[in-house]
């Protein structure tokens, strides 16, 4: 589309939102948890319905892409006349679990809006890429002026076990002069902003125990460290007594010279009052280009279920 029909663009798209909303609240009511404990026929059923959309959309090509224990992906495609550049279109259609729902004003997987914004898991995270990506095909009429292809990942949010694979079977097809994330946060309401580089990612799993079996505290506790204790004082040695990262041998990127006020950060994270933010010099920096470290989840006896007993938990 040549620059002269930006306006008839954005007008394409305007007259475009109620049917993006609909798809958008179609996707957010199928909880795709990609998580192990969780039905992996709501995933299947998400891949479904991106395809469904993208081909709707007039995406050709449309077909869920296969490896052995993954979730299924989503891939189509628009043809762009010879010679002109490919852009792959990247997001995902698998969410976070929704966590208690006590926290919840209303139900997670059940789209409502509120103050003009729309609540739900994947509303923003990442099922509204999906969408996007299908509103982009149509508001060209299938047609875009460079060659598409768009790859949904099914299971992201589980820490794309399986993407190599992906990327190994379906190399050929994937293959683009520019690759479009659409699952980054804006930088602020109103503001366009491209994310040019994130961070990279290392997870791992701890487990600590101190003794083979289960022993009474009340006639053992004292010689025999505990594993717990333990654990925290491990934790514990991840950061300085100012929130740095304390672990030697991390790479840190230069500051950036964007910067974000401190109350904005907090109104926008939900940190309460009182708390000290962990670590020093500029936010942006902190946040997109020195190393973090987060402690994601600990494996113990419930309060309500702990007894005299002392009970050997894996710290994971």
């Amino acid at each position: 589309m040549a620059a002269t029909d930006q306006k008839d663009l954005r007008s394409r798209v305007s007259d475009d939102m109620t049917r993006i909303r609909e798809e958008l609240e179609r996707l957010v009511r199928i909880p795709s948890v990609s998580f192990g404990v969780f039905d992996p026929a709501d995933v299947q059923a998400s891949a479904e319905a991106t395809a469904e959309i993208l081909e709707r959309a007039g995406g050709t090509g449309v077909r869920l892409l296969q490896v052995d224990g993954a979730p299924p992906a989503v891939f189509a495609e628009c043809a762009a006349p010879a010679g002109n550049p490919s852009v792959l279109l990247y997001a995902h259609h698998d969410v976070q679990p929704p966590g208690p729902a006590e926290p919840w004003d209303s139900l997670a997987f059940e789209p409502t809006e509120r103050n003009g914004r729309l609540y739900g898991r994947g509303t923003a995270d990442d099922k509204c890429g999906i969408v996007a990506h299908a509103a982009t095909i149509r508001a060209f009429g299938g047609t875009p002026p460079v060659a598409l292809k768009v790859f949904v990942e099914g299971e992201e949010e589980a820490g794309s076990p399986n993407l190599g694979r992906f990327l190994e079977r379906y190399a050929d097809g994937l293959r683009s002069d520019v690759i479009v994330l659409a699952d980054n946060p804006n930088w602020r309401l109103g503001v366009p902003a491209l994310t040019t580089s994130l961070r990279g990612l290392v997870d791992c799993t701890v487990e600590l125990r101190v003794l083979d079996h289960a022993v009474h505290s009340g006639e053992f506790g004292g010689p025999v460290v505990d594993a717990l204790a333990s654990l925290s004082r491990l934790l514990a040695t991840l950061h300085d007594d100012d929130g740095n990262v304390a672990v030697d041998g991390l790479a840190s990127d230069p500051v950036p010279t964007l910067e974000m006020p401190e109350d904005e950060y907090r109104v926008n994270a939900g940190v309460r009052p009182g708390i000290r933010l962990a670590g020093e010099g500029p936010l942006t920096a902190r946040l997109w280009t020195r190393p973090a470290i987060s402690v994601l989840g600990i494996d113990a006896p419930a309060v309500a279920e702990a007894s005299t007993r002392s009970f050997l938990p894996p710290g994971r």
